[in-house]
């Protein structure tokens, strides 16, 4: 979940290293580092942002043609000065970072105590730095043996960068369960978790494969299996420009990136939808359309909003297709013995394509014979790589913590997959296929109308941003949407708020209803639209303050409710894609009303890719 930066070439390391750093702070900002080669190994690092970090090294000689970078979430140690990367072996002179966890550090660090080594951190990063300088000495090898046979002896997860202050060219990088993408440049190299701090110096990347060995230096790439065989880097151009991993005017990445939802959907749509010819082209479910058309059972695994999205699946897909459907949090699931029969299909959902459970749960059911089907906005990432087939959401970088433009591609690559399934198991009338995908080709435009009465959101916001909790309540396809909708308060603006069933509500959560709770209702116009009505009346009578996400035309909910924001109307499957911008925008002036940095959330990184 930790960012780590690299360069090796002939320009001055630390600007590189530290922008880098600054892009990648999504992925935690407990405290941040740099190792720089100048007369000698120096480490600077400091407990917060890299903006602390920055203040506190003003005036340092920073002159390097080479450096590492880290920007923290802290696991093993809490985040504080001595624990912030990069570490020093006990020598002095190697320097290393580290994305992952040693799971068999404790052993390992008695066994270094019982040499003589002392430790200056609470981190297992250290223990494996020692450990490697332990090998390196004992066996008399260089350090990339040294290395390669230490990461033949942890268990963990990690993604590693050394440099040594008697090689003042070489970094040294290795990885396995946490990405790594080296930049190819002229006579230059750029390393990081992601393309990110290389994008606007070149767009030749390799993507770092598990449990490969980099040796990197200005005008060389080596890259080698931890049995000592070279491989020949596949050079990959990137497809993204700069101006996506930069706020562009607005205030916060997260509001940036809920605003550019009509033109991601419409990305994610393009070339794959064509409602006037009635066409899906998916190359990835057409190459996999057989396993679709026999399945007995898809599984959907994900965590956090991409397991809403799965939900949100399991409700489409099992009325469009008629394949039973199960969802399933990847953390549960792989700890599970769950029961695979060969020929299930797995869905994977991550934005990141690197969230460790999820890579974990695919790996054991790809085993057990099940063909993996990988959704994910990430090119390049471990789960596309993993999977059998796949679909990218093309949302763009998605830099705030909290996802909101990746969810909304999610579920529109989700919809074309059931209809073009649907579709080839005759399972859909052509009259509903072919207005579906005129509602599906639509949502981008209606998306981009109700943003422009944001403000009314602003206003609601403003009204209930002392409440200490809330309640989000939704019926059929709107249910996981107010799951949705109270994890993104709670991420951004630290309200206790839980999402039910609106029919559950009777079954519990209604106790908490007060003079003072804010109760949301997803209730735009469906199915079960008169049983959500009730559902509102019976907090109206309890003098809840009853906040409605409604269908415009709507005449009866604004009669009851305190607060109503309308959304255009669509059919019900299509609904969620826009229900849900309304509660990432209540959740953005929240916790903006509140004071907080919405794209950083306290305790959070986008990318979990550790236990």
């Amino acid at each position: 979940m930790c960012g780590i930066v690299g360069y090796t070439g002939p320009r001055e390391a630390y600007p590189i290293v530290i922008k880098g750093l600054k892009r990648l702070e999504y992925r935690g900002y407990d405290s941040a580092g740099v190792a720089l080669l100048n007369g000698g190994l120096k480490v600077y690092k400091k407990k917060g942002k890299v903006a602390d970090l920055e203040e506190s090294i003003v005036g340092a000689n920073l002159h390097s043609h080479i450096g590492i970078g880290h920007t923290r979430w802290a696991t093993h140690g809490e985040p504080n000065d001595r624990n912030a990367h990069p570490h020093r072996s006990a020598s002095g002179q190697f320097a290393m970072i580290h994305n992952g966890i040693i799971e068999n550090y404790a052993q390992l660090k008695k066994d270094l105590l019982n040499k003589g080594y002392s430790f200056t951190s609470d981190t297992d990063t250290e223990v494996l730095l020692n450990f490697i300088e332990d090998i390196k000495k004992n066996n008399n090898c260089n350090l990339e043996e040294a290395v390669r046979i230490a990461l033949k002896r942890i268990t963990g997860a990690y993604c590693i960068l050394l440099i040594d202050e008697n090689d003042p060219e070489t970094i040294i990088a290795a990885r396995k369960g946490s990405p790594l993408v080296i930049g190819v440049g002229k006579g230059e190299h750029f390393l990081g978790s992601d393309a990110s701090p290389m994008l606007e110096y070149t767009k030749q990347v390799v993507y770092v494969n598990d449990y490969e060995l980099a040796i990197v230096k200005p005008n060389e790439l080596i890259l080698k299996n931890l049995g000592n065989e070279k491989i020949t880097p596949f050079v990959t151009k990137l497809d993204m420009e700069l101006a996506a991993i930069e706020k562009g005017g607005y205030d916060h990445f997260m509001i940036k990136e809920i605003f550019e939802q009509p033109s991601t959907i419409h990305d994610c749509l393009r070339g794959r939808l064509d409602a006037s010819a009635g066409t899906i082209t998916m190359s990835g479910v057409q190459d996999n359309i057989e396993a679709f058309k026999n399945a007995q059972r898809i599984i959907i695994v994900a965590c956090g909003t991409s397991w809403h999205a799965g939900l949100v699946a399991e409700y489409i897909i099992e009325e469009l297709c008629r394949i039973p459907v199960e969802v399933e949090y990847a953390s549960e699931f792989r700890y599970r013995n769950p029961v695979i029969n060969k020929g299930d299909i797995i869905i994977a959902i991550s934005q990141s394509g690197e969230t460790a459970d999820t890579l974990v749960a695919i790996e054991t059911a790809k085993e057990q014979g099940a063909i993996i089907f990988g959704i994910v906005n990430a090119v390049g990432s471990s789960i596309a790589r993993l999977s059998h087939g796949g679909a990218y959401t093309h949302a763009g970088p998605e830099i705030g913590v909290a996802s909101t433009k990746a969810f909304t591609g999610q579920l529109a690559v989700l919809n074309m997959i059931a209809l073009k399934v649907a579709k080839e198991k005759g399972t859909i009338s052509n009259e509903r296929y072919q207005k579906l995908l005129f509602e599906l080709e639509a949502v981008p435009e209606k998306v981009e109308s109700l943003l422009k009465n944001a403000e009314a959101v602003r206003t609601i916001a403003l009204k209930y941003k002392d409440a200490a909790d809330a309640l989000f309540l939704g019926r059929g396809y709107n249910f996981p949407i107010a799951l949705e909708g109270a994890l993104k308060l709670k991420e951004i603006s630290y309200i206790h708020a839980e999402g039910y069933p609106a029919a559950e509500m009777k079954h519990g959560p209604i106790a908490l209803v007060t003079e003072t709770l804010p109760v949301v209702f997803v209730a735009t116009k469906d199915s079960y639209y008169e049983k959500i009505v009730s559902n509102m009346q019976e907090i109206k009578a309890r003098k809840g303050k009853v906040i409605a996400i409604i269908s415009e035309g709507d005449e009866v909910i604004p009669t009851m409710a305190d607060d109503v924001f309308f959304v255009p109307e669509a059919d019900e499957i299509i609904a969620p894609m826009l229900s849900v911008v309304p509660l990432q925008l209540l959740s953005y002036y929240v916790g903006i009303a509140r004071g907080y940095d919405v794209d950083k959330p306290r305790n959070l990184a986008k990318s979990v890719t550790v236990e």
